[in-house]
């Protein structure tokens, strides 16, 4: 049986473009319940934490910096196929490549920029997830 979990952060691009509440509107729907949802802030050290898998990747520096420039808005979604079902809404890394409805075709600036990150696998949604929420914070 497929996850009923997914994690997803709006970007700081999106955050500080005032795009969170068009995003969320997307998510839901798109069928999804969010189950936690918080506006915090990364720190380098937190952001270096979070995307330590791409330590040894020539843009993990700039993603670090980037990921910890502004406000994100982290959530866990539920819905039945979260994980497949979130990746087709949120389109392609490259905005330009993304599919007409995605959210990354309506809000991302670019790879870099792409307005949202989403889960790629089961796994990564709860270590991601459990990375921003504790237990108490989930509804």
């Amino acid at each position: 049986m497929a996850a009923n979990k997914t994690f997803t952060m709006i970007k700081p691009d999106a955050v500080q473009d005032n795009y969170i509440g068009g995003i969320t509107q997307m998510i839901e729907e798109g069928g999804f319940r969010v189950v936690a949802l918080k506006k915090t802030r990364l720190t380098p050290e937190r952001a270096g934490k979070f995307y330590e898998v791409h330590k040894e990747r020539p843009f993990y520096n700039d993603l670090v910096n980037y990921m910890s420039s502004g406000p994100i808005v982290a959530m866990i979604l539920e819905k039945d196929n979260a994980v497949a079902d979130f990746r087709k809404l949120i389109g392609a890394t490259n905005p330009a490549q993304a599919e007409e409805g995605t959210i990354r075709k309506k809000y991302a600036k670019s790879v870099e920029a792409n307005a949202v990150h989403g889960s790629d696998s089961d796994e990564n949604a709860q270590i991601e997830g459990d990375f921003f929420f504790g237990e108490d914070e989930r509804f």
